[in-house]
C-alpha cells in the first residue's frame, strides 16, 4: 500500500494560530519537494503572508491547492490539514514525515493519519 494523503489532525482545541511559527517553513519545503516553488520570490512571500494572516486570526488558511503533483489542503469542516497526491510517483509519506518533524519542533499538538491506496 502506498499513501495517497497524510492528514495532520490538530489535537483537542489546538487553534490554527499555533501553526504560525512552522507554517512558512512547511510551505517552502512543500513547494520545493513537489517542484511547485514559484520562480518569483514575491509570489512565494504573498502565499506565505496570506496564509499567515488567516492563521494569526485563528482562521482556516488557503493552503496550496493549485495544479501540481500534490496539494496542501485545509478542509472547511475539520480542524486539520492534509497533503494529497494528485498524480503518480509522489512520495506523500516522506513529505508528511518532514511536515510532522516541523510541527513537533514547533510544539503543535496533532496526530497523523495516512490514507492508503493499493499500489498498481
Amino acid at each position: 500500500m502506498k499513501a495517497n494523503s497524510v492528514h495532520f489532525i490538530l489535537s483537542g482545541k489546538t487553534p490554527y494560530k499555533d501553526l504560525v511559527p512552522a507554517f512558512p517553513d512547511i510551505l517552502k519545503m512543500f513547494l520545493m519537494e513537489t517542484d511547485q516553488m514559484p520562480e518569483d520570490e514575491e509570489i512565494l512571500m504573498m502565499f506565505i503572508e496570506l496564509n499567515i494572516a488567516d492563521l494569526e486570526r485563528n482562521m482556516k488558511p488557503e493552503g496550496y491547492n493549485r495544479r501540481g503533483r500534490m496539494r496542501l489542503v485545509f478542509p472547511t469542516d475539520r480542524n486539520e490539514f492534509y497533503i494529497k497526491a494528485v498524480g503518480k510517483g509522489v512520495d506523500v509519506a516522506r513529505v508528511g514525515e518532514r511536515i510532522s518533524e516541523m510541527l513537533s519542533a514547533s510544539g503543535v499538538q496533532y496526530k497523523t493519519v495516512n490514507n492508503d491506496i493499493p499500489e498498481i
